[in-house]
């Protein structure tokens, strides 16, 4: 299969668009505060752009439709990009009124920085970029003219602080965000996932269904989890654990810290340390939270002489680990300090490598394909630049096996140049939501470095001790996660076998109450996870409370109910399917969770 050929995003013409359109806003919002205005950076971004301004007020949403407004006479103006080039004290002479600006000419004179702050590796050529009456310190790319941005395709979005180059304890800036595209249907497309984006929010989710929740007096991006939540998140685990027992796996359990010379030697304390959490003291020894699984489950694997013939040997666990996430960083379920991993470590011989490999990629895209996902990309990461172990001769061996198992899968894939962890190179793949986002969530992870710091062997079948090769692997990445793509693909709306109430029975009145007691019983003992709603409120307001929580079946039930046997069935898409009698909802309820639609 060939490698999935990927457009760089600064390469790009929608790139392009919107670079220049920063450029076009920076103008429009210096002349609406002439003289009193300083201007940072303002870079494209995914989806869009940005520009972190210094004002002598705080902007309002009137002034954003004023500079929307400005942008597109500017854009209509069609004026062309012309670039320059000159020396640091030409520069620093241009923009000696922008301190902001000063700061970066000077990172650039020192060859230590790009005009956007981010580190160089090669020399600096100082450039500007003028169009109109404004001119920027930027290295381009940009459109030949302003009349090459769409003017029905450009809006401003909203306005953030920021603090200047991302320190708490430089100056706060106004960031106005804004999108660019090609053509108005595009920017119509994308404001409409942008509101649908807000709907599916996993944090509003789960808490308008007493989820989960993040208490910041417990700590943050530590997760509290609702018996609902807990429910779906028992549906999800048991299923996987009962498909890994399928596998081949062997489940085992790890403690939350370990000394402070188990992640010496696995590296974790020189290559990872900035992601631990600080060490505790006990017994005048340094003991770590767990930020990884693996040296635990590598001392099961040394716990006695393993043969050739017992490998492979495939050790899972549902591990929970602790790493320490800048706070900026924390994002719901989606970033958090303390996760639960599907992990698992196989150890097999150097033969046997690739077909674990590829056993383990087929396992991953069964699981995903088992709770509705799809559409995958598929991603080789290579060594990275920084903080890499191993010799440059393992690492090329190790990305050839994992590109050769890409290949066999039949999966298109791109390449993630230093992508890699530290110990290894390996895959990454990326779900497709409904909205068409990609979500990291599944990793294969060639490692030989564990191997040789732990001094793992087998003895091989002539007598001599040989090292196994280490796959680490995760299916869904973190429970925590997964759980919030989940949310966000489904809009809360799970499919019925993870709906945590599958149906809710309605009893019209007061006297029904006691036939739906009895469907109750009849329902439960069939494995549906039911409940009675027996407030006094009206029937129509009980129907439509559970479709606010997303209960895939609500069963209403009166007196012609009650007399047949039947419950009339409503679908939380405000389908009616009328009524029907209890075994044939039952049939209904069996087909759906049989096909996990």
């Amino acid at each position: 299969m060939p490698i999935r050929k990927t457009e760089k995003y600064e390469e790009t013409q929608v790139y392009r668009v919107r670079h220049s359109a920063s450029h076009v806003m920076a103008q429009a919002v210096m002349e609406l505060f002439p003289g009193h205005a300083k201007f940072a950076i303002g870079p494209a971004i995914e989806d869009g752009f940005y520009y972190d301004f210094d004002l002598p007020r705080a902007l309002t949403p009137d002034d954003l439709v004023k500079v929307e407004a400005r942008m597109r006479e500017i854009i209509r103006g069609n004026h062309p990009f012309i670039r320059k080039e000159l020396s640091a004290a030409e520069a620093k002479k241009l923009f000696a009124d922008q301190p902001y600006k000063i700061e970066l000419v000077e990172g650039l004179e020192r060859g230590a920085e790009d005009e956007d702050g981010n580190p160089l590796t090669a020399p600096p050529v100082i450039s500007t970029y003028t169009s109109d009456a404004f001119t920027d310190l930027c290295r381009g790319p940009h459109v030949e003219s302003t009349g090459k941005i769409n003017p029905d395709a450009v809006k401003l979005l909203n306005v953030s602080g920021a603090y200047w180059r991302g320190d708490e304890k430089r100056p706060m800036l106004q960031r106005i965000y804004g999108t660019a595209w090609n053509t108005a249907q595009e920017l119509e497309e994308y404001l409409w996932k942008v509101e649908e984006a807000k709907k599916r929010d996993h944090r509003k989710l789960g808490k308008d269904l007493d989820l989960f929740q993040i208490n910041p007096e417990v700590g943050p991006g530590l997760v509290l989890w609702h018996p609902k939540g807990a429910m779906i998140r028992h549906l999800v685990e048991e299923f996987c654990k009962n498909e890994h027992l399928k596998n081949g796996y062997d489940f085992v359990y790890s403690p939350h810290v370990g000394r402070g010379q188990l992640w010496e030697t696995s590296g974790h304390l020189g290559f990872y340390r900035e992601n631990m959490y600080a060490p505790m003291e006990m017994d005048q020894e340094d003991y770590y939270v767990k930020p990884m699984n693996c040296p635990f489950h590598i001392h099961v694997y040394k716990a006695g002489i393993r043969s050739y013939r017992e490998l492979p040997i495939r050790y899972a666990e549902w591990g929970s680990v602790y790493r320490f996430e800048k706070a900026g960083v924390l994002h719901g379920l989606m970033r958090v300090r303390g996760f639960t991993q599907d992990d698992a470590h196989i150890f097999c011989r150097p033969d046997q490598m690739p077909q674990e490999i590829d056993r383990t990629l087929s396992f991953c895209l069964h699981i995903l394909r088992s709770f509705g996902f799809t559409e995958f990309h598929a991603y080789l990461a290579t060594r990275p630049k920084e903080k890499a172990v191993g010799e440059p001769a393992q690492w090329d061996a190790a990305i050839e096996a994992l590109r050769a198992a890409l290949d066999r899968s039949g999966l298109e894939y791109a390449i993630d140049e230093g992508g890699g962890a530290f110990y290894g190179p390996k895959i990454d793949l990326k779900i497709q939501d409904a909205l068409g986002r990609e979500w990291q969530c599944s990793t294969i992870q060639f490692d030989f470095n564990e191997s040789e710091r732990f001094d793992l062997h087998y003895v091989d079948e002539d007598g001599k001790e040989k090292r196994p090769y280490m796959i680490h692997r995760a299916l869904l990445g973190s429970i925590e996660r997964f759980f919030g793509v989940m949310l966000e693909h489904y809009g809360g709306a799970l499919p019925v076998w993870l709906s945590p109430v599958q149906a809710m029975l309605i009893p019209i009145a007061d006297r029904h109450t006691d036939y739906a007691r009895k469907v109750q019983e009849q329902l439960l003992a069939a494995g549906i996870r039911v409940k009675v709603d027996v407030r006094t409120e009206r029937m129509n307001a009980k129907i439509r409370d559970a479709q606010m929580q997303k209960i895939p079946y609500m069963l209403v039930m009166g007196d012609k109910e009650a007399a047949a046997g039947a419950v009339a069935v409503r679908l939380r898409s405000g389908e009616d399917k009328g009524a029907m009698p209890v075994e044939t909802f039952l049939e209904m309820v069996k087909q759906a969770l049989e096909s996990k639609e």
